[in-house]
């Protein structure tokens, strides 16, 4: 899955790479986490178009958001098929542009971040679907989801899915809904090549959302990775309430 983005590449690169005419300023992001905006481009009338949308695909026929799933991801084996993503499929893909995302590595109670990024640390696209939900009342909004897959073996040790990176080569053939429907879009949903990306644990500071600032993209220490070893705070809170032993004083 991917549940964390990082975007650090300057507005003048990613619009080199997607090639909209918009002409965007953000700042570098390091954790962009779901529910908060994403940049993407998708296809307008022919041509490419930069938007921001809400990390989060809100299909057009849900009623109250509030009552409806957030959906991140959408998995790229049965994407044509549910509901929640067959229209996007068809009509409404887009490119999310990153330079690298973050994947957990659970082991028994624990969880490790690492952070995954291209080999020669370009930025990419991953393939991403989005909708235009409106409610009762009139307010719109504009949200999308990226496309997973299984895990290549870069990532496999990490965990089992990964999301799906578009190559420059076949970005028309993923925005292009007329030219390539969805049958022939979906043969670019696969893992990326194993040589392409690279991971290494980083610090557990990247869990809070709050926290959005170079360091988290840098590798943990050794300090740090044995905190990510530690068991969670409420396992040992239960312990220490728990623990008979005389160094307690209460």
């Amino acid at each position: 899955m991917c549940g964390r983005i990082v975007s650090t590449s300057s507005p003048d690169v990613i619009r080199a790479m997607l090639g909209y005419a918009e002409q965007p300023n953000f700042p570098p992001r390091f954790n962009i986490a779901p529910t908060q905006p994403i940049a993407l481009a998708r296809l307008f009338e022919g041509r490419r178009q930069f938007a921001l949308a809400r990390w989060g695909l809100i299909p057009a026929w849900v009623k109250d958001p509030r009552d409806f799933s957030l959906l991140i991801n959408a998995r790229g084996e049965t994407v044509n098929d549910k509901p929640a993503f067959n229209a996007a499929m068809r009509y409404r893909r887009c490119l999310i542009p990153a330079d690298g995302f973050y994947e957990w590595q659970r082991m028994g109670g624990r969880s490790r971040p690492f952070f995954v990024r291209r080999r020669d640390r370009a930025p990419f696209a991953f393939a991403g679907l989005w909708e235009n939900w409106m409610g009762p009342n009139g307010e719109e909004v504009e949200t999308a989801a990226i496309v997973t897959t299984r895990a290549n073996a870069t990532l496999a040790s990490i965990h089992d899915r990964m999301p799906v990176i578009i190559p420059p080569g076949s970005f028309d053939a993923w925005l292009d809904c007329r030219a390539f429907d969805a049958q022939t879009a979906s043969g670019l949903i696969k893992p990326s090549p194993d040589d392409l990306l690279e991971a290494y644990e980083v610090s557990t500071a990247v869990n809070r959302t709050a926290n959005d600032f170079p360091a988290l993209i840098e590798p943990a220490t050794e300090a740090q990775k044995a905190e990510a070893e530690m068991p969670p705070v409420a396992t040992r809170r239960k312990r220490a309430v728990n623990d008979s032993g005389q160094g307690s004083l209460f």
